[in-house]
């Protein structure tokens, strides 16, 4: 098992691509990737995904050519008719990760092979009541950006007003040009809010996105049962970087998730998450990590 100091090297020491090759991306070649039911549908999906905030406007030329190379890695870990999930969001990068990822598929041909993942949110975090009509246009310019006449994933981010950006997400998906929709949290004190959201009949619920960390397990007595209840799938959200930072020094391992009440519940798609510069606290700081399938929990900050 992974040592937190010998994560942090890896993660600290590498480009996102050379990160993501050593482990993640030789399991995708080799065919070890388990994957799992999405419970709504029962669509099979690889338990690893890879996650898009590190693809910005502001990223150098190098940045980028990597970049590219870890999208079409991940295009080819596709098991069968399992396509590895490509979680972006309409504000990651200034609008460049879902811009970028869009533009090298269209023009490298690999857009069919990968799962298609994004999140709406004109509320900002948490924030108050919005527009239909500035919802609508944010998921159309989603569409655009990535260059899909239909998206797989698109989750409402921070739980910004569901009963306009979830009723919209609805609406699409009811269209056929949204396949799953869902919401995301990472914070504890949105837990009740979150619960209410799940259990409301108005939305066909997919997909939650929650913070799940070593130092916040909080999410498997109220969240989990429930996602396990309602057929909901879960990405999880966990270790922080700070956390991560705080304890560098330490020979402690990751936990082992598995055969933990973790198992139980129906887990789907792991976000995973790369960078260069885990020390900056001015960016997202993002990390190398496992998978469920692997007995690990992936290792995420948003």
């Amino acid at each position: 098992m992974i040592t937190r100091r010998d994560w942090l090297r890896l993660s600290a020491s590498a480009s996102a691509a050379l990160a993501l090759q050593p482990r993640m991306l030789a399991a995708l070649q080799d065919g070890a990737v388990a994957t799992k039911a999405i419970p709504s549908s029962g669509e099979q999906i690889p338990v690893i995904g890879l996650g898009g905030r590190w693809i910005s406007n502001r990223s150098s030329a190098d940045e980028l050519t990597d970049h590219r190379q870890v999208l079409h890695e991940l295009a080819r870990g596709a098991a069968g008719d399992a396509k590895c999930c490509f979680d972006s969001a309409a504000g990651y990068g200034g609008g460049g990760s879902e811009s970028y990822a869009g533009e090298w598929a269209a023009e490298d041909g690999f857009g069919d092979d990968i799962f298609w993942a994004t999140k709406v949110n004109v509320a900002g975090r948490g924030g108050g009541s919005v527009d239909r009509a500035d919802v609508q246009a944010q998921i159309e310019r989603s569409f655009e950006r990535m260059k899909r006449d239909v998206i797989d994933l698109d989750q409402v981010h921070n739980m910004g007003d569901p009963p306009t950006q979830l009723g919209v997400a609805q609406e699409y998906k009811d269209e056929g040009r949204i396949r799953y929709i869902g919401i995301t949290t990472t914070s504890k004190g949105q837990y009740d809010h979150l619960e209410r959201v799940m259990r409301d009949d108005r939305y066909s619920l997919d997909f939650i996105g929650i913070d799940y960390a070593i130092d916040n397990r909080s999410a498997e007595e109220q969240i989990f049962p429930l996602a396990r209840d309602r057929g909901i799938a879960v990405v999880p959200d966990a270790f922080s970087a700070e956390e991560a930072g705080a304890r560098a020094g330490q020979e402690s391992e990751i936990p082992n998730f598995k055969g933990s009440d973790l198992g139980r519940f129906p887990l789907v798609s792991a976000d995973f998450w790369t960078s260069d510069h885990l020390s900056e606290r001015s960016r997202s700081v993002d990390a190398f990590s496992g998978t469920r399938a692997r007995g690990t929990l992936t290792l995420k900050r948003r």
